[in-house]
């Protein structure tokens, strides 16, 4: 675009004739915005007028269904409860994006309620969209959720880069089963105001792109403080870092990676194959490997009373602020519009709503409390601060999200990971899915190690170049 090879307009219409053409079969796209292309062109029009705003200027950008607009585009976590809401406002990601002159291209089909609505509910699926496909085997492939329609769009090249959300590995999983780029970042590192909830303590959106150039560049538009979130303001000494600057692959030579071997141990031969290589990459790029690293906390059984207590609490704050002509504005009237609808919208049930509904909704009881400060000092001083600290680590690293999406998110801790190889045979695993297919290789470090996450991906990243495209020819 800064050459005038293309423009902002042409690309925007690029990617609407491939989502026509693609996602039929993925189910990757709940809507485009109807005003894309004219956003483009102002852009396009700025842009020759008084030169770009920065690297993202005019760049097409999916947006998860559960991150508000106020435009014409609907906000709905893929439930047909919200299917005619919509945001009274941009949230803090839209207005960030907008601000740095990304067009937001559509709203991308997800896991509904952020998989927090049954335990059987398969990944990638939601009653207002349909179960999203893994570009890289259409009904073959694991998508991983909840942000399954952002993964797949942005593995099947049908927008430059999309925005997820992150619970416990809704980001980190889908970008690990389609060869991408997806960061979760430290909780508070990015506003969740205007945000469908899922809970306070681990919430975060982030970047899902092809590349961690991609996705520092995302990062550096989406990060800010903002004061109607109070997790941002411990993240008042990191505004402004362009994280572009952290992309030194030299890095390496000084780091210090450590292999927690416990989580390991039930990888088929295949995917323990894509790791055993990831390491060994990383120690000829003249990394430390600390191997194994033992972790206190490793034969802990998490559990989702966190979750459960703050979802009621922060959906009913959600769900009271909607126009009056929605049908629901609590968590007990969605329960009730679902029996009510129950073809459409029950095609796995809601047990975790009505679990979630039995609480206070206040965040008083005992149980919550105790969850709270137990997960927190289990995954903090007994699991990745200890290995952080024992060890003077760098970062841990994992197999795409086994394991280590519990552990950062309890603490809020920031994951990313990036292409590590392909498992060309696999197992079918608890819940019914193939391991096989593309496998991410996961970096966790401590509260706001951005910096230097994006230092290790990028070194990976440029030494292996694992990425390769779906071949998009079924």
């Amino acid at each position: 675009m800064e050459k005038g090879w293309t423009s902002s307009e042409e690309i925007v219409n690029l990617y609407i004739e491939r989502i026509q053409t693609y996602d039929p079969k993925l189910r990757s796209v709940l809507e485009l915005n109807p005003d894309a292309a004219d956003i483009a062109r102002s852009l396009d029009a700025e842009r020759r007028g008084k030169g770009a705003r920065g690297k993202m200027h005019g760049i097409p950008v999916l947006m998860k269904d559960n991150i508000g607009t106020g435009d014409r585009m609907h906000t709905s976590a893929g439930s047909l409860a919200l299917a005619d809401s919509y945001a009274a406002e941009d949230s803090f990601v839209a207005a960030r994006l907008r601000e740095a002159g990304a067009v937001l291209l559509g709203k991308a089909n997800m896991t509904e309620w952020a998989n927090f609505m049954s335990t059987t509910m398969w990944a990638g699926y939601s009653s207002r969209g349909g179960l999203v496909l893994n570009p890289y085997g259409p009904g073959d492939l694991f998508i991983g959720g909840s942000s399954s329609g952002s993964a797949a769009a942005v593995a099947a090249n049908l927008c430059a880069a999309a925005i997820g959300t992150e619970t416990s590995g809704s980001i980190i999983s889908p970008s690990s089963q389609t060869c991408l780029v997806g960061i979760k970042p430290t909780v508070g590192l990015v506003s969740r105001t205007g945000m469908i909830p899922l809970t306070f303590t681990q919430d975060s959106p982030g970047p899902m792109t092809r590349t961690v150039e991609d996705a520092a560049i995302l990062l550096t538009a989406l990060s800010g403080v903002d004061e109607r979130d109070s997790k941002t303001l411990a993240s008042r000494p990191h505004a402004g870092l362009d994280y572009t600057a952290f992309l030194n692959a030299e890095f390496l030579k000084e780091a210090r990676i450590g292999i927690p071997r416990h989580y390991f141990q039930f990888l088929d031969p295949d995917r323990l194959e894509v790791m055993e290589n990831a390491i060994q990459v990383m120690r000829e790029q003249g990394a430390t490997i600390v191997d194994p690293v033992n972790l206190p906390c490793q034969e802990t059984n998490w559990n989702s009373s966190v979750l459960r207590y703050e979802f009621k609490k922060y959906l009913n704050d959600y769900l009271e602020k909607l126009d009056p002509s929605i049908p629901v504005h609590s968590l007990a009237e969605l329960i009730a519009f679902n029996e009510a609808n129950a073809e459409q919208a029950l095609k796995y049930g809601q047990n975790l709503l009505i679990w979630c509904e039995e609480t206070r909704g206040d965040l008083s009881e005992p149980e919550y409390l105790d969850s709270l400060r137990q997960n927190q000092e289990l995954a903090g001083t007994k699991g990745i601060d200890y290995a952080l600290g024992e060890h003077r680590l760098d970062a841990i690293m994992f197999l795409g999200d086994e394991a280590c999406n519990d552990l950062a998110a309890q603490l809020g801790y920031p994951s990313i990971t990036v292409p590590g190889g392909y498992a060309k045979e696999g197992v079918i695993a608890p819940g019914g899915y193939n391991t096989k297919g593309p496998q991410g290789i996961t970096f966790v470090g401590g509260a706001f190690s951005e910096p230097t996450l994006f230092s290790l991906a990028y070194g990976f990243e440029q030494a292996t170049r694992h990425r390769v495209p779906p071949r998009m020819e079924w």
